[in-house]
């Protein structure tokens, strides 16, 4: 017999060298709903893209990518 089984999302991004894991907001949400959501909180995720997603220790990963570069 076949079990279907969801699996957890989980959301990382860089910031300053660290990478910071977010939890999921929401299973009704698309990616980039929760992109749009925790850009309130982190603002460097306002320009960032979306990477994945990528199957990884049983849960489904994403990272957010910020487009924005360095100056000098």
């Amino acid at each position: 017999m076949l079990t279907a089984n969801s699996m957890e999302r989980v959301f990382h991004f860089e910031d300053n060298g660290r990478d910071i894991q977010l939890s999921d907001p929401g299973r009704t949400l698309s990616p980039e709903a929760v992109l749009n959501f925790y850009a309130t909180t982190y603002p460097i995720l306002t320009t960032a893209k979306i990477e994945g997603p990528e199957v990884q220790d049983d849960a489904v990963r994403y990272r957010f990518v910020s487009t924005m570069g360095t100056k000098g």
